[in-house]
């Protein structure tokens, strides 16, 4: 591929716009209650809700600054959409956000993932009454610098930071969408506040369609009776990583040699004779009550899981393996409550890492940074990244690309060229010819600017 040398380029043409796929995303976070629910935000600012709409839409679009935001406005942008503002307006908007403020848009993020899973059924399939959907908690430090950003501080990686904790929920066939997050000092103990947020986590889930059961997943930060109880309260499973203190030594220990059956692991391979796997890592569980150390009232008696895995062998210094004495062994263990067979809840346990893909995801979009050095204004960005996070999860599904990234989908069904024309009282899109994605972009289109979807009982 190699370009023309015979071109001029000249910026003069009134109605172009480079990111049309945002009509259609837009329009269906409207008809999820977008509109309604922004029009509740009491921040003391004209026009609140058209200028948090603009802040969602410049990240649906690609943007990671309160500079980028200036991508708004080019073109015919100004025909499209109205009530766009310039980035140093939103940027003074965010300024006047308080804890309570930010906690509105946190609770408008809720109300439009539970308008999005109705208008668009496929969002998160699987979690209805004979389902099953998953509720997962973490949190991520995303570095800052300068002295001049409130509550920075040095956190568990080492870097200077603030805190991201948030609940995502999904199903086996479904993506992660952000049920929940917030932003935290950057020094704070990962844990702080997990209760609260997974209580929050839960009733999202509930009122986005998660009728069936629910399990909350969790690394073992989260391993503690604030979380565990929290899920209990709720009448969910958890599935906890548990720390390795000497009550889960005792346990792993008590664990019968027999007792261990191998797994699906990288690497197995099924033997048909035998009718099993062969690996290096094996499962086992025993009977246990966990948080002992806390009145008795708070004692939980579950299921311990471990999994354990050989460690590989060192080399010798001429390069030879060296024999071995005894195999050693890495173990993994985790708490649950959960009715499933042994080998399907290791199973589920280790599916908790999808959260990082949704972290991976955020920071490589609108939490490339975090612009502000006031930190309720910074809060109230997460905030608005969640809510441009599930309309792009909601838009990917509508397009028929569900298990697209965030990255993709902007590539793909938002980030595309159009030309306005009008003829009557009507715009006209001239969307490029042969877009391998038409198709997609068309679907989205119909989700849209459609009727509801008739949901089945």
């Amino acid at each position: 591929m190699r370009p023309s040398h015979t071109i001029r380029p000249v910026f003069d043409d009134p109605n172009l716009v480079s990111a049309a796929g945002l009509v259609p995303s837009l329009r269906l976070a409207e008809s999820a209650g977008f509109g309604e629910l922004l029009a509740g935000l009491s921040v003391p600012s004209p026009h609140a809700a058209s200028k948090a709409g603009c802040i969602v839409g410049g990240m649906l679009a690609g943007a990671d600054s309160i500079n980028d935001l200036d991508l708004l406005r080019h073109g015919g942008m100004a025909r499209l959409f109205g009530g766009v503002r310039a980035p140093s307006t939103l940027g003074t908007f965010l300024r006047t956000f308080t804890h309570g403020h930010v906690q509105q848009l946190d609770k408008i993020g809720a109300g439009l993932l539970a308008g999005l899973a109705k208008r668009v059924p496929g969002l998160l399939p699987g979690a209805d009454a004979e389902g099953i959907a998953f509720v997962d908690v973490d949190d991520t430090i995303r570095e800052v610098h300068g002295y001049a950003k409130q509550a920075a501080g040095f956190g568990y990686t080492g870097v200077r930071g603030l805190n991201i904790q948030l609940a995502t929920i999904s199903t086996p066939t479904a993506a992660p969408v952000i049920a929940r997050a917030r932003l935290r000092k950057g020094n704070i103990a990962s844990h702080t506040g997990a209760g609260r947020l997974l209580a929050q986590a839960l009733a999202t889930a509930r009122a986005a369609g998660a009728t069936g059961r629910v399990m909350c997943r969790a690394d073992s930060a989260y391993y503690g009776h604030a979380f565990v109880g929290t899920a209990l309260r709720h009448g969910a499973w958890f599935s906890v990583t548990a720390r390795m203190n000497p009550q889960v030594k005792t346990a792993i220990a008590s664990i019968d040699p027999a007792a261990w059956t191998t797994i699906k692991y990288p690497n197995a391979v099924f033997d048909d004779a035998e009718g099993r796997w062969v690996s290096d890592a094996e499962v086992a569980e025993v009977a246990f009550t966990a948080f002992t150390s806390r009145r008795k009232r708070d004692h939980v008696t579950c299921r311990l899981i471990v999994r354990r895995v050989k460690r590989i062998q060192p080399l010798a210094s001429d390069g030879t393996e060296q024999g071995e004495l005894f195999a050693a062994y890495r173990h993994h263990t985790f708490i649950t409550n959960s009715t499933l067979s042994m080998v399907d809840a290791d199973q589920h346990h280790r599916d908790h890492a999808v959260i990082e893909q949704v972290i991976a995801e955020l920071k490589d979009g609108p939490l490339a940074h975090l612009p502000s050095g006031k930190y309720a204004a910074n809060a109230a960005w997460v905030a608005c990244a969640v809510i441009a996070f599930n309309i792009a999860r909601a838009t990917a599904v509508a397009a028929t690309m569900a298990t697209a990234r965030w990255a993709t989908v902007r590539t793909r069904i938002i980030n595309i060229p159009a030309r306005i024309a009008s003829t009557g009282r009507r715009l006209i899109l001239h969307l490029p010819t042969h877009w391998p994605w038409a198709t997609r972009w068309e679907s989205l289109w119909s989700t849209a600017t459609g009727p509801p979807a008739v949901l089945t009982p």
